[in-house]
C-alpha cells in the first residue's frame, strides 16, 4: 500500500531551527522527570495506592482543502520505522497491521469517502535517520499524520519534530514515559507504558515465585534506560535493590560479556530490555553456559520474532504484552485476523501486527469522529476528548491530560513448541 519502505537517509546536518525550538525535549524531560510532572498513570494509582508551512496550514486553513496529506480522494499517513537491521521485523509487522486496518476501511468505502494510504520510510532503528525521515515525511511528502513509529531512541528524536509542526504522532511502538507527558499536544499513545510492564514483572516475580534477587540486562540507550528505570522504581517501592545490571550497544548481538557479568551475580530472575535479536542471543548464551534464571522481557521485543530466533531454547521465557493474544476471541482480534489474511494470506498473526492494526483502527476512529472537513487540530481534539473507546472489546480511554489509551498488561510465556499462552501466575509457566 505504501510501495515498500524507502532506505535510511544520511544523518541530517547539525543545527537548525527545529533543534533550537525543541531544546526542552532533551533538557527538560527525563524518564522520571516527566512522570513527576504529570499525574500518575491510572494503573499505578490502582496498583500502588518541522516546517513553517505546515504550521501556517494549521493556523490559517479554514477547512480540509488546505491541509497537508488530505485530498478529495485520499488521506496520506507517514511512518518512520525499522525495515532493516536487527529490529526490522518490528517495523515490518507494525506496517502490516496498519495496512490491514487501512485496507479494511478502504474496502468499505474509506473514511468520509477518502481512501487511507501509508508511506513508510526506513530508519533502521537509528535516531538520526528517524529525524531525517520525519522531516521529509512532513516537509516533502506532506503527510497528514505520522503513525506506528518503532522505538524509544527514534521516537525521542522524531516526536519533537512532529510536535513542533503540529503533526499528529499516533501510536508509537514504545512505552517510554516521556511520550506520556501531558505537555505534549500531538502525541497519542495506544499502549501501556514500560513502567506498567516492569511493575507487573516485579510484582509477579515476588508474589508468584518469591524471587527478590532480580537483575536487568538492557540496551545502552534511552529505551534500555526507560525499562531499567521502570524495574528500579518498582524495586524501590518495595525497599529492594537490583542484584546486577549489564548493558550492550544498540543494534548488536555482542552480549556475551554482559551474560558473564550477570552470571557472577547469580540472580534468580533477569529482566531483558531489548529487541529480539540481542534478547535471544542473551538467553541462548546463558543457557549454553548453564546459567538459567527466570527470563522475562517486555513487549517491544517482538514476540513472534523472539520465539522464532530462540526455537526450543525459548521454553519458559516470559513476555509481557500490551495487546491480547492474536488468537483471542475478542471481536477486534477476530477482525484483525480477517483483515490480515485479506492483505497477506501468508502472514502469521502476531502481537506486533495486532498492535499495528489497533493503531490503524485508532486513527480511523479519530477520522470518523472529526468529520469530513478534517484538520490535524480537529483530529487530535477528537482523540483528546474521546473519553472511553470500546474497540471491539479492547478498551481505551483518553482525556485532556491523558494521552495513553490502554493500561492493560498481559503476561505470556513461550511453550516448548514456540507458541505463546497467557498466564495469571508465573508458576504456570516455569520449566
Amino acid at each position: 500500500m505504501g510501495g515498500g519502505a524507502a532506505g535510511p537517509p544520511a544523518p541530517p546536518p547539525p543545527g537548525g531551527g527545529v533543534e533550537k525550538r525543541l531544546a526542552f525535549w532533551w533538557g527538560g524531560f527525563s524518564q522520571e522527570g516527566s512522570s513527576q510532572l504529570r499525574r500518575k498513570r491510572r494503573f499505578l494509582r490502582r496498583s500502588l495506592l518541522g516546517a513553517s508551512a505546515v504550521v501556517l496550514v494549521l493556523v490559517a486553513s479554514p477547512g480540509w482543502g488546505d491541509v497537508a496529506g488530505v485530498a478529495d480522494e485520499r488521506i496520506l499517513f507517514g511512518q518512520s520505522a525499522a525495515f532493516s537491521g536487527p529490529a526490522e521485523q518490528l517495523g515490518r509487522d507494525m506496517r502490516l497491521g496498519i495496512e490491514a486496518a487501512f485496507a479494511e476501511a478502504n474496502a468499505n468505502g474509506g473514511i468520509h469517502g477518502r481512501r487511507l494510504t501509508l508511506l513508510s520510510r526506513d530508519d533502521a532503528y537509528e535516531p538520526e535517520a528517524a529525524i531525517a525521515n520525519t522531516r521529509r515525511l512532513i516537509e516533502e511528502d506532506g503527510v497528514f499524520a505520522l503513525i506506528g513509529a518503532v522505538g524509544t531512541p527514534t521516537s525521542r528524536s522524531a516526536a519533537p519534530v512532529a510536535e513542533a509542526a503540529g503533526v499528529p504522532y499516533i501510536a508509537p511502538f514504545t512505552g517510554a514515559e516521556f511520550l506520556r507527558s501531558s505537555e505534549l499536544q500531538s502525541v497519542v499513545n495506544l499502549r501501556a507504558s514500560y513502567y506498567q510492564e516492569t511493575e507487573a514483572m516485579v510484582a509477579h516475580l515476588i508474589e508468584d515465585l518469591d524471587i527478590r534477587d532480580i537483575a536487568v540486562m538492557r540496551q545502552d540507550d534511552s529505551f534500555g534506560l526507560a525499562g531499567y528505570n521502570g524495574v528500579r522504581l518498582a524495586m524501590e517501592r518495595r525497599d529492594m535493590e537490583l542484584a546486577a545490571t549489564a548493558v550492550y550497544r544498540r543494534n548488536t548481538t555482542a552480549v556475551k560479556t554482559g551474560v558473564l557479568d550477570l552470571m557472577r551475580a547469580a540472580p534468580g530472575a533477569v529482566i531483558l530490555i531489548g529487541a529480539y535479536e540481542p534478547v535471544a542471543a542473551t538467553i541462548a548464551w546463558s543457557r549454553h553456559l548453564g546459567f538459567d534464571p527466570v527470563f522475562l522481557t517486555i513487549s517491544f521485543v517482538g514476540s513472534n520474532a523472539l520465539a522464532g530466533e530462540l526455537g526450543a531454547r525459548g521454553d519458559g521465557v516470559f513476555v509481557t504484552q500490551v495487546v491480547p493474544l492474536p488468537s483471542d476471541d475478542l471481536d477486534v482480534v477476530r477482525a484483525y485476523r480477517n483483515a490480515l489474511a485479506a492483505v497477506n494470506q501468508d502472514a502469521a498473526p502476531g502481537f506486533v501486527s495486532l498492535e499495528g492494526y489497533l493503531a490503524g483502527r485508532l486513527a480511523i476512529v479519530a477520522l470518523e469522529g472529526a468529520g469530513a472537513e478534517i484538520t490535524r487540530a480537529r483530529f487530535l481534539e477528537t482523540l483528546h476528548q474521546a473519553g472511553a473507546i470500546d474497540m471491539g472489546g479492547f478498551q481505551l480511554e483518553y482525556g485532556t491530560d491523558d494521552n495513553q489509551g490502554s493500561d492493560e498488561v498481559f503476561v505470556t510465556v513461550i511453550d516448548p513448541g514456540g507458541s505463546y499462552r497467557s498466564v495469571t501466575n508465573l508458576a504456570e509457566g516455569r520449566r
